[in-house]
């Protein structure tokens, strides 16, 4: 930078240009980022990109609708995709989306049969799309998942996990696993066992230990040179072995619904977990073959959202009462357990979600479709922008790619919001 301000012609300094060039550097906020699958490109709730201190969302730039459900958005190469379930609950159909990023255009669609399954909520499909290699994948409510061409929306193939698994109906709230790339030529889904299939056909190449199915996404991690999968299953915490899906360790973590909904979150070896339901949270490590439990509590009871680790400190959304408490807003010691802080319900962020952006801030959209940024700091939560952008339920967690925001609520009301 400061050899590229030294070669400036000698007119661009005396105009005063270069004073401006080189403070604006250092102000604007970093864009381009793709967020091509759940959890992001980095596949920790954390987009490369940037925003402005006092960040302005109050400009909508376009809004589409795309039909009931909770499917998060991918982000990649100009293009955004998710899904919806429209129609009757027992005739209707869900749909893929592809949307043009900056206008909203829409580039093409496609749409199967699927009954709702809306057991004491809206309903329609809850896994993310994922974008690889010219290709995105789906994974519907039933178990169909599906390859398309990511240009043209062309079905290159599908599969039928719920007949892979050999269930005979799916998972009591259908299944919301997002499709998990292993490496460029692996592609990990939950059905019950974790499956590892050849993402340019669908070919299963291994299949994991029979589980009851859960509801979230595996991650990957390493320990020295062995490649791991972490994974949440309705019995509990699973690490399985990358090469050939057998079982290396299981820890029993039950819930009252036998509903564990979130992806392990792993730092330097050590696996947090936290499911809803007053089931709180606890930290995890492998050692000789076991995992260990490092602590235990519910101050983080993550219902469906995912937190962020953001400097050695959690933040997410404690989603189920106990103690009396609604649903709130915390910050925990990433390798003690210990609470920092909490919100009180009285800001009326609800059981919302959260992202966090590459210089440490942290993008809330509330239960009521509020969208604010904040500091992410264990000294306190101290909101620098909040701005109302939808209504409606807001479970689905935003998205930040190239300078815009991305928003959806249960109805199917997809918005992108311009970062001003």
């Amino acid at each position: 930078m400061h050899t590229m301000i030294r070669q400036l012609p000698k007119w661009i300094w005396t105009n005063g240009i270069a004073l401006a060039l080189y403070a604006g550097a250092f102000s604007l906020p970093c864009v381009g980022a793709d967020w091509p699958q759940w959890r992001g490109r980095e596949e920790n709730g954390i987009t490369t990109e940037r925003l402005p201190a006092r960040p302005d969302f109050s400009e909508t730039l376009w809004q589409q609708k795309v039909g009931t459900g909770f499917s998060s958005m991918a982000v990649a190469e100009g293009r955004v995709f998710t899904m919806g379930h429209s129609g009757l609950k027992d005739s209707g159909s869900e749909t893929v989306w592809c949307f043009n990023a900056m206008t909203g255009a829409e580039i093409w669609r496609h749409s199967y049969p699927s009954p709702l399954l809306d057991r004491f909520y809206e309903g329609g499909p809850g896994a993310t799309p994922t974008v690889r290699g010219g290709k995105v994948f789906t994974y519907s409510k039933h178990g169909r998942l599906h390859c398309y061409e990511a240009a043209t929306g062309k079905p290159i193939w599908q599969r039928d996990m719920l007949a892979e698994a050999g269930l005979s109906e799916p998972p009591e709230w259908g299944f919301a696993c997002s499709p998990y790339f292993l490496t460029d030529d692996t592609l990990l889904i939950e059905a019950g066992p974790t499956f590892a299939l050849d993402p340019a056909t669908g070919r299963v190449r291994w299949k994991g230990e029979q589980f009851t199915p859960a509801y979230g996404t595996p991650k990957a991690f390493t320990i020295g040179a062995r490649k791991l999968v972490a994974v949440m299953k309705t019995e509990g915490l699973v690490v399985l072995d990358a090469d050939k899906g057998t079982t290396v360790a299981t820890t029993q973590w039950k819930t009252s619904f036998d509903t564990t909904a979130t992806t392990p979150i792993i730092h330097e070896g050590r696996m947090f977990i936290s499911t809803g339901y007053d089931r709180g949270c606890a930290l995890f490590e492998l050692a000789d073959g076991a995992l260990k439990k490092r602590y235990e509590n519910k101050s983080m009871s993550n219902h469906m959202n995912n937190s962020v680790l953001i400097g050695g400190h959690l933040y997410g959304f404690d989603g189920t009462a106990h103690r009396g408490r609604p649903t709130e807003f915390v910050c925990l010691e990433f390798a003690t357990g210990k609470e920092k802080w909490r919100v009180p319900s009285s800001t009326g962020l609800g059981c919302g979600s959260v992202m966090g952006t590459a210089d440490g801030t942290l993008l809330i959209l509330s239960e009521r479709g509020e969208l604010l940024a904040a500091p992410a700091t264990p000294d306190g939560f101290k909101p620098t922008a909040r701005h109302q952008v939808l209504g409606g339920r807001c479970w689905t967690v935003p998205v930040l790619a190239d300078g815009r925001v991305y928003c959806r609520n249960a109805r199917g009301e997809l918005l992108c919001v311009k970062v001003k």
